[in-house]
């Protein structure tokens, strides 16, 4: 018997330097590269909210002035409460989390967790419910990106008998958003990265899991990334107008889900 649950709160962590972005992050956080036009982080808030998320807790670090200057300035024109908090020191990644993880207003409840670079539309639901399902402290949301590079069928001689280019990865990937329960602020490290103390400590205690998404999944982490995600989204968009006779004006993109 499953249960339909709502998670009300989320951590975005905002507070990496994005070196490989440079000169887009000299003047700005990574959070704040505009794909289309549009920041990565206005696209998260917004997606949280439409999941049902009431309280988010943006972690800054780098050009945090910048940052909060700029959630300040918009958070009238969204539905959601944003509170940002500023690390004195470098916390790694897993210390950034436990720390914003400290400033939700209901910690002990389960939360979501993003990385401020991600460019994504899946159901957060379904993450919601693969998690509580499967009685876990934390679920990795799974995506499979395309490889960056050209592969090769061979025949059993060795022979090369097609070349595809940049294919699905045949191994999903961390998609860098989580769900959590409370209990993982008492599991996450005070400085340090999670992936490597926390997560294979639950995942030795059968309290990790896996939820492999559908729905579009980039990572914003070069040039290329911005130039490719525009790319990708306009094409999203263009496949989803509708025909003359045959679709409602209002159906979405099956890609954006």
């Amino acid at each position: 018997m499953t249960q339909a649950t709502t998670v009300r709160q989320a951590v975005i962590l905002a507070g990496g330097q994005g070196t490989r972005l440079r000169p887009y992050t000299d003047t700005r956080p990574k959070p704040m590269i505009e794909i289309s036009g549009r920041c990565i982080i206005d696209h998260q808030l917004d997606w949280l909210a439409e999941a049902g998320v009431t309280d988010v807790v943006v972690s800054a670090g780098y050009l945090a002035d910048v940052l909060i200057a700029h959630l300040e300035s918009t958070q009238d024109t969204r539905n959601i409460r944003v509170r940002t908090v500023v690390e004195d020191e470098p916390l790694g990644r897993g210390g950034g989390l436990r720390y914003a993880g400290r400033h939700l207003p209901a910690p002990n409840d389960p939360w979501f967790a993003l990385n401020g670079d991600i460019w994504t539309r899946f159901s957060l639901a379904a993450l919601t419910q693969r998690h509580f399902d499967q009685d876990a402290i934390a679920t990795v949301a799974l995506a499979r990106p395309r490889l960056p590079w050209g592969v090769v069928d061979l025949d059993e001689a060795g022979r090369i008998s097609d070349f595809v280019e940049a294919p699905l990865s045949p191994y999903p990937i961390n998609a860098g958003v989580y769900a959590f329960s409370g209990e993982i602020l008492a599991e996450l490290p005070e400085i340090g990265d999670h992936e490597r103390t926390t997560f294979p400590q639950l995942a030795a205690r059968g309290k990790l899991v896996g939820h492999e998404i559908t729905g579009y999944w980039r990572a914003i982490d070069t040039a290329k990334d911005i130039r490719e995600a525009a790319k990708e989204l306009a094409e999203n968009a263009e496949q989803a107008e509708p025909e003359a006779t045959t679709k409602p004006v209002t159906e979405p993109a099956a890609a954006l889900d």
